[in-house]
């Protein structure tokens, strides 16, 4: 998953010397020539071989989704991992075709479902929130957020360690005029530039770190702590939130859905709307076990024995 580096402007010496250009991603573009159907061929056998030869992290992945799913039968689980391990390959080969994918190729694989809602709210003035999680192809979802909704899109991100990676992941995921801003910088930036009417975009299921103000909810089986960013930038901005849930529909198309979780101005006790969000991509994990990404090392954090036992934040 997405990790933090630390900026390199807060060096301290001026006189570090600056790194090596990264090589251009010539096999990246040259990959990206080949139909999708000839990518799906590659992930059929990438998926396969780690299903059964290379199960990557498949410890994790097995306890991760008995604990969500105790009345899975072994055949059950099996398969559900062999689609797991299927799907993320796929996805990778999607992310790799996007990097050339024109705006109507992603228009006719990504359907949005409910986009008028936040759109009639940025007509009049009004920026709002979308969260979504890490589920099905989320490099799709906010590259067809920016090509469809008519306004300006900020999404948040951790930068990746590997310079080369960040540069190339940047490239994409702007490629249709979004804007990237570093997760701990989001609010500073909202506030600072709020006459803009914009989208602020967020996948907030990863969990989040000691030090970040956290709530805890039961979550697929077990005491999970969930970031509050969220709900803490919505209780600053009074901004109106929306929840995306994504869906698989077929290989290489997806449906995206807004559905409201908070109404403008709308401040609840402290946790309501991180628990909300909690819920929503339990019910879609429910409802597609095999789409979210289960190798992701999501329950490192464990809950005190000393907090009482009603969900709250920390």
């Amino acid at each position: 998953m997405l990790t933090e580096v630390r900026d390199p402007k807060s060096a301290s010496s001026s006189d570090t010397p600056e790194p090596a250009p990264a090589p251009p991603a010539w096999w990246a573009r040259l990959v990206a020539r080949l139909p999708l159907r000839a990518l799906y061929g590659f992930a059929s056998l990438i998926g396969w071989l780690t299903f059964r030869f290379f199960p990557y992290r498949e410890q994790l992945v097995r306890d991760s989704l008995s604990r969500a799913f105790p009345g899975f039968s072994e055949p059950q689980l099996r398969e559900v991992m062999r689609r797991y391990y299927l799907g993320y390959a796929e996805m990778l080969m999607e992310i790799i075709k996007s990097v050339r994918m024109p705006a109507a190729e992603l228009r006719a694989r990504v359907r949005i479902v409910n986009l008028e809602a936040p759109r009639a709210l940025l007509a009049q003035g009004q920026s709002v929130l979308l969260v979504a999680a890490h589920q099905c192809n989320w490099e799709w979802m906010l590259l067809s957020l920016s090509i469809e909704l008519g306004y300006p899109v900020d999404a948040a991100y951790k930068p990746l360690v590997n310079p080369w990676a960040e540069r190339e992941m940047k490239k994409l995921r702007t490629r249709f005029g979004s804007r990237l801003v570093p997760a701990k910088e989001l609010l500073p930036d909202i506030l600072k530039r709020r006459d803009v009417v914009r989208a602020v975009a967020m996948v907030a299921d990863q969990e989040p770190t000691t030090s970040e103000h956290k709530y805890w909810t039961r979550f697929l089986g077990r005491d999970t702590a969930f970031y509050m960013g969220p709900e803490e930038i919505a209780r600053v901005t009074r901004f109106p939130v929306f929840f995306i849930a994504m869906r698989r529909t077929s290989r290489g198309h997806y449906e995206m859905e807004f559905r409201p979780l908070a109404a403008p101005g709308e401040v609840g006790p402290a946790g309501e709307l991180t628990g909300r969000y909690a819920r929503l991509v339990e019910d879609q994990i429910h409802a597609a076990p095999p789409d979210w990404p289960w190798s992701h090392k999501r329950w490192k954090l464990k809950r005190s024995l000393y907090q009482s036992r009603p969900s709250r934040p920390t």
